[in-house]
């Protein structure tokens, strides 16, 4: 991501293609569509290995530990208050 890009621009490019592609590969039985909201945060380049080990161990991550709870532990260290969009 550079200067220039909004992460609602990417984000929206992101679920727009990926929507395209599920429906166009029939993934899914029905029509795929991604939710309304989304979560974003960013990174430095010296974490990056954490994420990708994050990613990588996800499923088994969130067999102890489910995402919604893993979020509310983020928002309370880092004092994070979410945007609500309408």
């Amino acid at each position: 991501m550079n200067a220039t890009q909004s992460i609602d621009n990417i984000v929206q490019q992101l679920k727009g293609e990926s929507s395209f592609w599920i429906n166009r590969e029939q993934l899914f039985s029905g029509k795929f569509s991604w939710q309304h909201e989304y979560f974003a945060v960013s990174v430095g380049e010296s974490s990056v290995w954490q994420v990708r080990r994050y990613i990588e161990n996800q499923e088994e991550h969130h067999k102890r530990k489910t995402f919604e709870e893993e979020y509310q532990e983020f928002i309370k260290a880092y004092n994070f208050a979410p945007l609500v969009r309408g």
